[in-house]
């Protein structure tokens, strides 16, 4: 008789859930942007099966400090349209830092995740702030090396 191996299948309420921060200064924003999407799926666990959120809560720091490569903060430039004709604004990466840091690592980690009702799941256990300081000290979440 042949002993059947059974596939371990994650259940949503039985994962651990862990917090981790990250600091952006100086690191290249592609290379955050890839290790912030492979915690909130939890690409790294054991357990990680695609179809569950069995990911963790990611928080990013120093959102204003990350580091572009080549002239991409002239030549890389970020589209929204408001709906109606001639709605199309344009704003290039230079002027995004300044205004809205957070922003720019929100959109790279967007473009990595599934884009579906799971990646929006996920998408919300991320939480990016400009400066060093953060309000999820209680959390005790553990440094991220990139």
């Amino acid at each position: 008789m042949l002993a059947t191996q059974k596939t371990f299948m994650a259940k949503p309420r039985s994962l651990p859930r862990r917090w981790y921060v990250v600091d952006a200064e100086g690191k290249r924003l592609g290379k955050v942007a890839v290790t912030v999407a492979n915690l909130l799926r939890g690409k790294g666990k054991p357990e990680y099966t695609p179809g569950v959120d069995s990911g963790d809560f990611v928080i990013v720091i120093n959102a204003e400090k990350v580091d572009v490569s080549g002239r991409k903060r002239e030549q890389k430039i970020y589209y929204r349209h408001s709906g109606y004709p001639r709605g199309l604004k344009a704003t290039p990466l230079g002027t995004m830092l300044k205004s809205r840091p957070e922003r720019v690592i929100e959109l790279a980690v967007r473009g990595m995740m599934p884009r579906n009702r799971l990646g929006r799941a996920q998408l919300r256990k991320l939480h990016v702030y400009a400066g060093p300081s953060h309000p999820h000290e209680a959390q005790k979440p553990e440094p991220v090396e990139i």
